[in-house]
Formats: C-alpha cells, structure tokens, sequence
C-alpha cells in the first residue's frame, strides 16, 4: 500500500479534530556542562501499514500487543532537540510548520514557552530533510523563521533532495515530499554548510552517518569527556519494533535493508560507548537509553 501527502493530511486533520495533538513535553539531559532538550513540534498521525505493511503479521500482533500499540493507527511525538553549550544553541531539524499535519508544526510556540527565540537559534542541523524534520524552516512570507541561524546538513543528504531528478525517481507517495525538500533548501542554499560522516560539526559534536531512513540521513554523538548523547533522528524511528526487532524493514525508510543494518550499527554503538538516546519519534520527549534484551533490546526512560 502506498500513502499519499494528501491522505497522510488527513489523518492528520483527523487527529486534530479528535484533540490528539501533543502537549508542550520536553525531557532534558546534561552533557558535561552543556544541556540537550527536546521540545515538542507535536505528533503526527499515521496509518499502521505506513510502517507495518511488510513485516511478519502474526509476530508483529504480538509485539505489538505486549507494547499496547495499535496495529491500524500510529500517533508519533515529534521531538526537536535543543542543544545549549559552548555559546551555542542549536536546533536538530525545526518541525513540520504549518503545511504537513494540523498536529504538528508547533516548535516555535513551545520553545516559546521554555525562553528561547528563533533569533536565538545560532544554528540548525538536519538529520534529514522528510517534511516533519525540514518544513518548518520557512515563515507565512517564505523568509527563515531562524534568521539568525547558519544551516548545515550532510553532504549526501544534500546531493539527493538537490537532485532535479529525484523528484522523478523518489516514488509517488513521496513526491511532494522531494518538491518541498528543494523549496526549503533553496530559500537557504547561500547559508548552508555541508559536512560528511565523522566530521566536528561543531565543538563536541560529531556527525554519525546513518543512511537507509534516507540515503544521506546523518546522527550525532554529542560528548563532553566521558557523557555522551547519540541524536539518532529517525534512524530508530520507534520504541516498539525498531528495538524488538531492528532487522525488520520499515515501510518509513526510503531504503529498508540498509535502514535495518544501520539501526543494529547504532544499537552496537550506543551499548558498546554507553550513549544516551535522542529520537525524534520516541515517546515521553524521547531521551532514554537502549539496554539489550533477550529478543532485541528495550527503549528505557530512567536517566
């Protein structure tokens, strides 16, 4: 099954309607002397096979069961991390805005709420440029809503949504999804900057390719001596079958097997360097940590 933008609004709409739309939640973590927050651009709303569609059905009811997750229907936080050190802030991705789902699109209003100002956005770091992490970039007038900001992004992540062709080659479903990228990229194509996998994109945060939910979808690993965080964007794009089963494939990634290497990859990682976990859909603002489990591994929320 494939999902149009216009049928994914409209879940959206109905969510609204139904009162669904996310609180100002917001979690935080201390790196060293610096702080990570996230705060909530709402929720989206999402049919189940959106993600499900291709997994093993009888297995799936049953970890779906022992999470309480409905199988037809998906409500996702979308949680924008706010990292404050070195006299920097900086915003991984800036939401929706106003134009993928009336449930989402709500950053500015809760950054609002916890005393920070577009204009104090020194920087914006995308992990990738899907419309519920890109969209949000521009105002009613087309101008940055982050005027103050530098923009970066992963080279690759560039290439492909800058590519004229990828709008032809992306897929239906998704197509609106290119147009939007390259509209929002372009408004900002003389402010950005471009960095590549292990780069030092700043002081004490390094870019940790991820490629799969994207084909240049970019973490980072943000460190201050011995405690460190891994903002993993969607790269683990849920807390139920992403961790139970991180080698099934995600209707969500635009290239599932390799989305499915890369998540086990960052699963190694994080427990190997006992990282932290930031994820822009996990639940309860999304900061936590992974711990390794019989059948996979568990989403914990008690750091």
């Amino acid at each position: 099954m494939r999902f149009t933008r216009r049928q994914l609004f409209r879940a959206g709409a109905g969510a609204a309607a139904l009162g669904l739309v996310s609180p100002r939640v917001w979690a935080e973590l201390a790196i060293g002397d610096s702080r990570v927050s996230t705060v909530s651009d709402g929720s989206l709303m999402l049919p189940g096979d959106f993600i499900f569609q291709h997994m093993p059905q009888e297995e799936l009811a049953t970890l779906l069961h022992q999470a309480n997750v409905p199988r037809d229907r998906l409500q996702p936080e979308c949680n924008v991390t706010l990292y404050q050190g070195g006299g920097n802030t900086v915003l991984f991705d800036v939401g929706s805005g106003p134009d993928f789902m009336p449930s989402a699109g709500s950053v500015v209003e809760n950054l609002d709420a916890i005393g920070v100002a577009p204009d104090d956005v020194t920087h914006v770091v995308f992990t990738h440029a899907h419309p519920d992490h890109i969209w949000g970039l521009l105002d009613d007038f087309d101008d940055p809503v982050f005027a103050n900001a530098t923009y970066m992004i992963g080279r690759d992540e560039w290439d492909y949504w800058w590519d004229p062709d990828t709008v032809n080659t992306i897929g239906e479903a998704r197509a609106a999804f290119a147009v939007g990228a390259k509209r929002r990229l372009e408004a900002i194509e003389e402010q950005i900057e471009r960095f590549d996998d292990g780069q030092e994109i700043l002081p004490g945060i390094a870019a940790v390719a991820s490629y799969g939910h994207t084909p240049g979808h970019m973490s980072f690993e943000v460190r201050d001596g011995s405690t460190a965080a891994l903002i993993a964007g969607d790269a683990i794009g849920n807390h139920h079958v992403a961790f139970r089963r991180p080698n099934w494939p995600s209707g969500s990634d635009q290239d599932a097997a390799l989305a499915a290497q890369t998540r086990q990859a960052l699963f190694d990682r994080m427990l190997a360097d006992e990282l932290s976990l930031i994820g822009f859909h996990l639940p309860n603002g999304g900061i936590g940590r992974a711990e390794k489990a019989s059948d996979g591994y568990r989403f914990i929320q008690d750091i």
